[in-house]
């Protein structure tokens, strides 16, 4: 792993495959909550039309040994701006991803997509049964009702 991006101006990666996520020491490894990170204004693109698509993601975990430092979080989600993917792929790929470098005891990640043709697309992925005891808060985006 390279050294920590906080602290330095550095590129936003050119592609979610370059783009390498940081993380630091679990300060309470020895006690189990959740962590979430919201980012309301996610953007890639349509892989189909090039078309820009977006979503309000909201990604919980309950950390095991390590965390994602957030700027690093930040950089790896902005990398997702000129990539062309479904929903689907970018939701469960951004889940996965961060569970293959903090290795969390459970995680979830909301894709909760914006309209293109019509259709909203929610997307939600899960690690598995969060552990016990722990209290875990709806995600609190409203499903989507058009206007009116």
């Amino acid at each position: 792993m390279t050294e920590l991006k906080l602290g330095k101006a550095v590129e936003t990666p050119a592609s979610p495959e370059v783009a390498e996520l940081d993380r630091v020491p679990n300060p309470h490894a020895d006690t189990n909550y959740v962590t979430r990170f919201v980012a309301p204004e996610f953007t890639s693109l349509c892989p189909v039309t090039g078309q820009p698509d977006f979503a309000h993601l909201v990604i919980d975990f309950v950390p095991d040994q390590w965390l994602v430092e957030s700027k690093s979080l930040k950089l790896y989600l902005t990398s997702f701006r000129n990539h062309g993917a479904f929903h689907e792929d970018c939701t469960v790929a951004i889940g996965k991803k961060l569970v293959s470098v903090i290795d969390p005891r459970w995680l979830r990640i909301g894709g909760y997509w914006y309209p293109r043709g019509g259709i909203p697309i929610d997307v939600f992925w899960q690690t598995g049964e969060p552990p016990r005891g722990v209290w875990i808060p709806e995600q609190g985006v409203a499903p989507y009702r058009g206007r009116g």
